[in-house]
């Protein structure tokens, strides 16, 4: 459950430290499949859903209902994603600030 939020430059978003705490959230990281494992790893529990036709076809299909939090390397493909969501008619869809950046900045568990 989301319970901490904000907007920035018009979007919907969390910060790494509240998404570390969230439960019942769906994680979807949009980055490519080298950065997933690459050196910056992944939130654990997080779902592989490339920027571009690979989300379409997952927005297309996803629980508009499930609050979803976007993830990429710095917050810039994750923050597209979620704009993207929205025009999807999703409501419960936010942007994590700073990407896997400030995920690995705060020392946060990530798997590869």
């Amino acid at each position: 459950m989301i319970t901490k939020s904000f907007i920035k430059d018009g979007i919907p978003t969390v910060t790494a430290k509240d998404v570390e705490r969230m439960k019942e959230v769906t994680l979807v990281d949009v980055r490519t499949p080298d950065e997933y494992v690459g050196e910056l790893g992944h939130v654990k529990g997080s779902r592989l859903v490339t920027l571009g036709p690979e989300l379409d076809s997952f927005l297309a299909t996803a629980n508009k209902q499930l609050p979803m939090i976007f993830i990429c390397h710095s917050g810039g493909r994750s923050g597209k994603a979620t704009t993207q969501a929205i025009g999807f008619g999703f409501e419960n869809i936010y942007n994590m600030e700073g990407g896997m950046l400030a995920w690995n900045s705060l020392a946060l568990p990530i798997s590869k």
